[in-house]
């Protein structure tokens, strides 16, 4: 018999072969999102298609089972290399289901829906796009029926970014969600203490937005030797190693708030990928194992941190610096208020708090209506604008506005968004044990100290990767299972004091 150790450095050799080429696609997309010129699609779509024919290629040989079948069940194996031919074993079982052929169509048909919904956002106009979304849907309805499911089509989609969740767990989620949130912004509706933002309404210079926003990743402990910020039509993150993870932002010269959410909503992202162990690179525990857990820490940054009135006490003098005279007259509390500002707004990523799982839910609901055929994507301009104004009570003159907002559907990427309203839920439950862990936090963030801060999520939740489920980490990190009532009682809270009835 092969020893253990032999047989873990041939797989480790070959899954950061796989690794490796997943990280050049990577690279391919990232360059395709913020400087590829527009003739560059076909032939980009092209070697995409024949990139991911390969890395599926060479992930599903004989080889890959050969070896995790040889060292699943050792005992002589740590806890890392055991958790890492778990991991490896997942991800092989889904892939083997999938033809290569069917993940060629797919990168091909991505890299092209991707470029019309670029088109299609400018110029407002879904029937440019409608094909090609037709085309992602059937392509996902066939991925699904190869990877197999108990209940819907949309689980086996959901399932790659929330593993074990179904749309049946999520439904009664989202109704409590959907009831506690709709009563709380009633209620605020009510109030007569609503902020003043008028003063939002100037011209922002593009590049002091841009240089706040790095001072202000800076100060979080990203690494700029590890990583970059660009401008891209809609903000991602994206990682080539755990030291190389790359940001993009836009930026809204009517509104400096917008790229300082961007900015630090993907700084949180990028702060987990950065924080991951450099052993677990090119392997699967090199990664979150759920999206939700991924997004909680954007989620923390963007919102719990970045939207609070220590965190403006600390900037504001420096916003004033580098917009001299447009904030001379504005006070920290007044920008703090603005930035907590309650409005059902058309746009997902400037929504609020306590209006965004609204969003949410709305594009959950279109998103299994499409993958479970009971509508087509002729359909989703009108049931969208239909349902804004139900959920938000806003009407959407436009298409871009409405559902080209996102891009999303354009990578094929079904199931994605019940993830951004689990981060919430998730931030909301950590952040509960951090003040008790680190009762001077709010100290740290008026001082722009965020290294205590940092320190306990890397402990918490980054070192970890995919070596524990998300409801472990969770429940490790606070001593309660995942639940929605902290991010609740947050809201709440918070809502409470900002616009008193």
């Amino acid at each position: 018999m092969t020893d253990s150790s032999s047989l873990y450095a041939q797989l480790l050799e070959k899954i950061g072969e796989v690794a490796d080429i997943r990280h050049a696609l990577a690279l391919l997309q990232w360059d395709q999102e913020v400087f590829m010129p527009p003739k560059g699609a076909h032939a980009r779509g092209l070697q995409l298609a024949t990139l991911s024919g390969l890395e599926h290629r060479l992930f599903t040989d004989v080889e890959t089972r050969r070896l995790i079948d040889a060292l699943r069940g050792r005992t002589d194996l740590s806890p890392e290399q055991t958790a890492l031919v778990r991991e490896t074993a997942h991800d092989l079982d889904r892939a083997v289901r999938i033809p290569e052929s069917l993940v060629r169509l797919f990168a091909e048909a991505q890299s092209r829906a991707y470029e019309e919904w670029v088109e299609a956002r400018r110029a407002s106009d879904f029937r440019r796009f409608q094909p090609h979304l037709k085309t992602m849907v059937d392509l996902s309805r066939e991925k699904a029926e190869y990877l197999g499911y108990a209940e819907s089509p949309y689980d086996a989609l959901l399932d790659e970014y929330e593993r074990g969740m179904t749309a049946s767990k999520l439904r009664p989620i989202f109704d409590t969600l959907a009831a506690r949130q709709s009563v709380l912004v009633a209620r605020i509706a009510e109030s007569t203490h609503h902020p003043d933002a008028s003063w939002l309404d100037q011209e922002w210079n593009e590049h002091a937005q841009i240089q706040f926003c790095e001072e202000v990743l800076r100060d979080m402990g990203y690494d700029f030797e590890a990583g970059r910020q660009d401008k891209s039509v809609h903000p991602f993150t994206t990682t080539f190693d755990v030291q190389d993870v790359r940001i993009t932002t836009r930026v809204n010269p009517r509104d400096f708030l917008s790229a300082l959410s961007s900015s630090v909503h993907e700084g949180g992202h990028a702060l987990y990928e950065q924080g991951l162990p450099l052993e677990f690179r090119r392997t699967a525990l090199a990664d979150a194992p759920s999206l939700g857990l991924h997004e909680s820490q954007s989620r923390l940054w963007e919102n719990i941190i970045g939207r609070s009135h220590p965190f403006f006490r600390r900037y504001l003098p420096r916003l004033r610096e580098l917009f001299p005279g447009q904030l001379d007259q504005v006070t920290s509390a007044e920008m703090y208020r603005a930035a907590n500002r309650v409005a059902p707004s058309l746009i997902r990523v400037d929504a609020d708090e306590c209006t965004y799982n609204l969003h949410v839910i709305l594009r959950f609901e279109i998103e299994t209506a499409l993958i479970e055929g009971s509508i087509r994507p002729e359909h989703v301009p009108e049931l969208w604008n239909s349902k804004m104004r139900v959920y938000l009570g806003v009407d959407v003159p436009d298409d871009a506005h409405g559902c080209l907002q996102d891009i999303h559907w354009a990578h094929g990427s079904f199931g994605y968004f019940p993830t951004y309203a689990l981060g919430n839920l998730y931030a909301a439950q950590l952040m509960e044990q951090v003040k008790k862990d680190l009762p001077n936090v709010w100290g740290g963030v008026e001082r722009g100290a965020f290294a205590e801060l940092l320190v306990w999520l890397r402990d918490r939740v980054h070192r970890h990767g995919r070596m524990k489920n998300s409801a472990e980490i969770i429940e490790a990190a606070t001593g309660l299972p995942p639940s929605p009532e902290p991010f609740l009682r947050y809201l709440e809270e918070k809502y409470a004091v900002l616009y008193p009835v």
